[in-house]
């Protein structure tokens, strides 16, 4: 085993910037440069909380954050370490693939972005966006956060929730998080406890990163072009992570009977599903299905996140689940000190106490639905789509051998792509692009879905 590496990182108090972003950026910057090698160990978060004489927050998060990027690889009793690309991942029995997709050499702003996981933010309604912040500016700033979160953007997401998903919860079944990933690791230090923890393969390669951060067992779940396989589920799963609405990448939806089974499932094992609601504002030609977590409040815990239906840097996600629960999770929350910022929550609040926040979800459902159309119109008659139905993405199902070619012609035209194979956690089992319409504006989604077209007819 190699010895832990010194890291010679200075932070900044004066700087404006957070010190888990700056030390994320200086970590960054010495693996990307080389400082760091693949396979260096880095010192626990404790032992370097300690060497930087910041709170151990600090350091997890910033850990937390090159996880879900992919520069770091964790082991269960063994530490964490700078990650090797360049074997998919593979290192010491556990397997995680961290290839990115190639990226055009086009100048930047040219480039048609067709990757999944962004929204279009440059569509918004500038009067309520100022209306928030300046609300959020009148008040004083608190002394004493509350680890649930500010008391009235519960009761406004609650009354969320009972519109947009049909959830009878009420702000005692709410605590505010900073969005997914950071939902996903207070329910892996809650529920986990060095357990096996089940994700859909192929499926959110954060999901894994997080729960393997906490010392889980990775056990990767299967899913057919409707969701998780039920079916072939291990009983000794302490948590399983799924995606219900619109199963990232495949985008499949789980039906109402293995949605029944599931549960059945988590009633007999014990285990608890954590449902990822990413992106289950957005549907196109379809009725929603009933959340798992509507269907048992007892067995599920809701993760829902801005980051998809406003904006990525908003920073506010929310956890729903039973209340002997959250007590649980505050409770850690307050011992790490860990906190959403008080500022965003109430510009949140206000956006959603006027109805801002409605609003533009149902203008962006139209434009999504537009640029959703000119992806089917273009990519239908050349390769099988599939989870066109609801989210921000669709997956273009394609032979393995000719997914490379694809990409990288696609890259010299100026179009960003991503594959499936990234989202697996062992061998590709299905092939093709995931192709996102949710950054790239209609004109974008239009050009590039042409030229990709043509690509593909080529095959």
């Amino acid at each position: 085993m190699r010895a832990t590496v010194d890291l010679p990182v200075s932070l900044s108090r004066d700087s404006r910037i957070p010190l888990s972003t700056q030390l994320s950026d200086w970590l960054r910057e010495a693996m990307s440069s080389g400082r760091l090698a693949p396979g260096e160990r880095l010192p626990s978060s404790r032992g370097l909380a300690a060497q930087l004489a910041v709170s151990r927050t600090v350091v997890t998060e910033a850990y937390q954050q090159l996880y879900a990027e992919g520069w770091l690889d964790g082991h269960h009793g063994s530490g964490t370490y700078v990650a090797d690309a360049g074997d998919q991942g593979v290192r010491r029995g556990h397997q995680e693939a961290t290839p990115r997709p190639i990226l055009p050499i086009t100048p930047r702003d040219k480039v048609i972005n067709l990757t999944p996981g962004d929204p279009w933010v440059r569509d918004y309604d500038q009067a309520a966006w100022k209306r928030a912040w300046r609300k959020a500016a009148d008040l004083p700033p608190g002394d004493d956060p509350d680890p649930y979160g500010l008391p009235h953007l519960r009761e406004l997401l609650a009354a969320h929730l009972r519109r947009a998903r049909v959830i009878a919860v009420g702000p005692e079944n709410i605590l505010v998080t900073r969005g997914t990933g950071h939902g996903l690791d207070l329910v892996a230090m809650a529920l986990l406890k060095g357990g096996r923890a089940g994700v859909e393969d192929p499926g959110y390669r954060v999901a894994r990163n997080v729960f393997a951060s906490r010392g889980a067992e990775i056990v990767p779940c299967p899913v057919d072009e409707e969701g998780v396989i039920v079916d072939d589920l291990p009983d000794d799963l302490r948590v399983l992570y799924t995606t219900p609405a619109h199963q990232y990448p495949l985008g499949g939806r789980l039906p109402i009977p293995r949605r029944e089974r599931l549960l059945a499932w988590a009633r007999r094992t014990g285990a608890m599903v954590v449902e990822d609601d990413y992106d289950g504002e957005f549907r196109y030609d379809v009725a929603p299905l009933p959340a798992l977590y509507g269907l048992d409040p007892s067995r599920v815990v809701l993760l829902g996140t801005l980051s998809k239906s406003l904006a990525p840097d908003i920073g506010v996600g929310w956890l729903v689940g039973a209340p002997e629960l959250l007590a649980e999770i505050a409770e850690i929350r307050d011992e790490l000190s860990d906190r959403t910022s008080g500022p965003v929550q109430q510009a949140v609040a206000t956006m959603l106490e006027h109805g801002d926040l409605d609003r533009h979800l149902r203008r962006m459902r139209l434009e999504y639905a537009r640029r959703r159309a000119a992806v089917v119109e273009l990519l239908g008659p050349v390769c099988k789509l599939h989870g066109d139905t609801a989210g921000l993405h669709v997956l273009a199902e394609l032979p393995a051998r000719e997914v490379p070619r694809i990409v990288r012609e696609a890259a010299g035209r100026g179009i960003a792509l991503d594959t499936t194979e990234r989202h697996h956690h062992g061998a590709e089992r299905v092939s093709g692009l995931v192709i996102g319409y949710g950054s790239a504006s209609l004109p974008d989604v239009r050009k590039g879905c042409a030229i990709l077209a043509d690509l593909i007819g080529r095959a």
